[in-house]
Order: structure tokens, then sequence, then C-alpha cells
């Protein structure tokens, strides 16, 4: 299996797992790390023995690499791709792909004008159970969709400081829903809220969607559940089709009765394992640009809805 020249650029929690499956994949060389914070990034590569550095332009102008992790806060996500992608890198940007549509758009044409791979990281489209529950809804076993339900609930993550729940937990069901669903958002309506002194930004969201196909979303998420819950139910005509993402369980209830054989694996490890692939092969992501565009796109149209208490029309946005 030919290896492919990667470095991560932003070693905190998400990044360090960057670097970890990185280094036990066998389509992966790791050779470079970098962290603002250099005891981060000494720490990290000395683990992984590998090179690191504060600064991460270093990593870019190493011409073996071919592609990087940028897990960055989001605020910064445009800085660094932009950059990346000015060097000739791949990218894979962790979610939301950039803090603002203008900046995701102009990510997405960059990547497409100098010929590089740009994929945005919605990791849970790689779980095991999502693409289960997906081979289901293909195959027709609960029938004609009529609405999906998700709660993407937990306790406040200190790490999170540029954003709130919506773009940090919320986005992940949006996608999963418009992958699910293979159809895009037409209209969102939201309420949101903040309880917690030590969060900035809303830290709890009921959010509502109407899909093109017709079928709703309704999704709460929230940081102020003592303990972590990843569930989505798809209802349809003959039955419902519930995913646990954590236990990465999948049970059909109704006309087609079944619980599902799920292959554990760990998501993280199979999406980059597949862009590392894309790369090598020269095909689209599985994951790409534009698709991390329209995740973005939902969650900021909820947010306008929430902070003007009216319904937002994708087509306005």
């Amino acid at each position: 299996m030919s290896k492919v020249n990667v470095g991560v650029i932003g070693v905190g929690a998400m990044g360090y797992n960057h670097v970890r499956v990185y280094s036990e994949l066998q389509n992966a060389n790791l050779m470079a790390v970098s962290d603002v914070v250099k005891g981060t990034m000494t720490e990290v590569s000395k683990e992984f023995n590998t090179v690191g550095f504060v600064d991460y332009d270093n990593i870019l102008k190493m011409p073996e690499i071919e592609v990087v992790s940028v897990c960055v806060p989001t605020t910064y996500h445009y800085e660094v791709v932009m950059s990346a992608i000015e060097h000739g890198k791949n990218v894979l940007v962790e979610k939301p792909i950039a803090f603002t549509l203008d900046e995701a758009k102009e990510m997405v044409e960059a990547a497409h004008d100098a010929g590089v791979k740009l994929a945005t990281g919605h990791v849970e489209r790689f779980n095991p159970a999502v693409l289960e529950a997906k081979k289901l809804i293909d195959a027709g076993a609960i029938g004609d969709l009529v609405s999906a339900s998700a709660k993407r609930l937990g306790p406040f993550p200190p790490r999170i400081k540029d954003v709130g729940v919506t773009i940090d937990l919320a986005i992940h069901e949006v996608d999963i829903m418009f992958y699910l669903l293979d159809s895009p958002a037409s209209n969102v309506y939201a309420n949101m809220g903040s309880k917690l002194e030590k969060c900035e930004y809303e830290d709890h969201a009921e959010i509502m969607m109407k899909f093109e196909n017709g079928v709703i979303g309704i999704l709460e998420t929230n940081w102020l559940t003592p303990y972590k819950k990843r569930q989505l139910d798809i209802t349809g005509v003959d039955g419902i089709i519930s995913i646990d993402y954590v236990d990465q369980t999948v049970k059909v209830y109704g006309k087609n009765a079944q619980k599902v054989k799920v292959d554990h694996k760990e998501p993280l490890k199979e999406e980059l394992g597949s862009f590392l692939s894309a790369v090598t092969n020269d095909e689209e992501p599985r994951i790409t640009g534009e698709d991390g565009i329209h995740a973005l796109k939902v969650v900021l149209a909820a947010m306008k809805s929430a902070k003007h208490k009216i319904p937002v029309n994708m087509n306005e946005c």
C-alpha cells in the first residue's frame, strides 16, 4: 500500500486524535505537527516521534507533505486552509468548514482552481451505524420517509471557546440528516439560549428543518446534560430506524423490525483513511467542501432564525 505523507496543524484535543490515527494508518506517513502552544507541540511530537513546529508555515513549506489536517479553532480555518492550498496541499479541515459562508466558498473555489482536494471533517458520516442506516433507508426498510428526530447532548466542553453549541454539535446532525435523507434543507426555524455563565455563546438549541423532499427534521442539542447522548430516529410510513452513535447500534421497529449487525469501527480512522485513498486514487472525497458549505449554511440560518425569531428560507441565505 502506497503511503501518503501527512502533517497536522493544530494538535489540541481533536488534532491529537488526527495525529494518533495517522500514526496507526497503513496508508499514512506522519511527517510533522504544529501548534501555537509550544508545550503541546513538543509533547505531541515527542510522543509520536515526529517533527514539531510552532509556526505551521514550516509544515506547508515541506514539499514532500501531500496532505494536511487542519484542526485549529474555527476562526482560523480560512487563514490556514487558504495558505495550505496556496502551497499545493490537499486539505482535510475539521468541521465547520469555516467561520463564515464567504470564507467557505472562497476556500472551495481556491481548492478547485489549485487542483487540490478539500474535505470537511464531518466524522459521523463514517460511523458504521450511520452507514448501515443509510443502506436500510435506501433499500426501503421503513418506506417513504416522514421525519428525523435527533438528540445530541452532553456536558460543557471547556476547550471550545470560539463558537456555541450550534456550530460545535448541531452541525453534525444537520449534515447527517442531509446525508441520510438525501435532500438539502429548504426552511429552518430555531430557538436558542444560554444558561451557563462560563459559556459566551448559546449552550442549548432546538432546531426544526424542512427538507426539499418534504421530510421534517427536529434537532435538540445542548451543553447542559450531564451525560453524553447521541441518538437519531428516522421515521417512515412502515417503521422507525433508531441510531445510537456512541454504542454504534441500529434498530428497526415496525414492518421490518430487526436489530442490525454493525461492525464497530473508529469513525475518525475510517474518515482519514478514506481521504488519503481519495488523494492516492485521485477521487472526490466522500465529504466535500460543498457538503461543508451546506452544513454551515443551515446552522448559520438556524442562528439567524433564533436571533430574529423568524423562520428562514434557505434560498434567501
